[in-house]
């Protein structure tokens, strides 16, 4: 499909992405073939009406689909209609459902370590402990999303003060590196096995191959239980604790942006709840009359 092509190479969207909005085209196309009575082409996706659409979430929703889901179905359809429609085109005039934003839940400085130490404890061999241990930390120390990390290469060797990091769409952004979590990655890299080319993954799997992410989550996931952590203690909470213990030790918001690699200022601004909320459970917690 040319949309997906177009995603992929023009807009640089990531191949999750990609395959999110293509299936909500065709989705769309096809709920449209039953609607409009007929083939649709260009010319009927340009004549859509702000009615047509409003059918289109109404269908989805009767199919189970939530606030959220709904919300980002929509972002896609304008994404394709934008498309088709080409520069300047005018598109209906839709308002999407009210969605309740969540605030992320952080853990402590002292589960985030425990969690790094249990996880690198359990693993099989040394090297594999060492990289589960400079992983994590790459999270809680560094705020990347899983993503990032597994995605550095050899090329980032030796390590400096900071690392080039490449985010969402493609974007790179320079990231310090603590003295911890840069003696982490040099002590995987001084026992892992499999070698360091610059071209090549960082973080290798068991077996030397990339390591994929879902090995982390499972590790994390166990480590926890013996822990006794929430469910919500995940890879990417560490990188909201990250963000969280930053914020409130009074990093400035536009520096936390840039760290985070957040497009917007409003994606970095959810970590104020998060403060908010942290400070009343403090106030609660000890002030005698709470």
């Amino acid at each position: 499909m040319r949309y997906g092509r177009h995603l992929a190479r023009d807009r640089r969207r990531s191949a999750h992405t990609v395959r999110a909005y293509q299936a909500t085209a065709e989705r769309l196309l096809a709920f449209l073939r039953g609607h409009l009575g007929g083939p649709v082409g260009e010319a009927e996706l340009k004549a859509l009406s702000a009615t047509d659409l409003r059918a289109f979430l109404a269908h989805r929703r009767s199919e189970g689909l939530g606030n959220a889901s709904a919300a980002r179905e929509l972002s896609a359809v304008r994404g394709f209609l934008a498309y088709v429609g080409g520069e300047g085109a005018s598109l209906p005039r839709v308002k999407g459902p009210r969605v309740k934003k969540g605030v992320p839940r952080p853990i402590s400085p002292d589960e985030a370590i425990a969690l790094a130490e249990d996880v690198s404890e359990d693993a099989a061999e040394p090297w594999i402990a060492a990289r589960d241990w400079a992983v994590l930390l790459l999270l809680y120390g560094a705020g990347l999303r899983i993503g990032e990390a597994l995605g550095l290469t050899g090329a980032v060797l030796p390590l400096g003060e900071a690392i080039a990091v490449t985010g969402k769409r493609a974007k790179t952004r320079m990231v310090p590196l603590l003295p911890p979590v840069r003696e982490a990655i040099e002590a995987y890299v001084r026992l892992n096995p499999w070698g360091t080319a610059r071209d090549a993954e960082l973080f290798r799997g068991a077996k030397g191959g990339p390591l994929a992410a879902g090995v982390v989550r499972r590790s994390v996931r166990a480590a926890r239980v013996r822990l006794g952590l929430g469910d919500r203690t995940t890879p990417h909470a560490l990188r909201h604790s990250f963000a969280t213990h930053l914020l409130g030790r009074g990093a400035d918001l536009r520096a936390l942006q840039e760290l985070l690699g957040h497009a917007s200022l409003s994606s970095t601004q959810v970590y104020t709840a998060v403060d908010a909320a942290h400070l009343l459970d403090v106030y609660r917690n000890a002030h005698p009359r709470a």
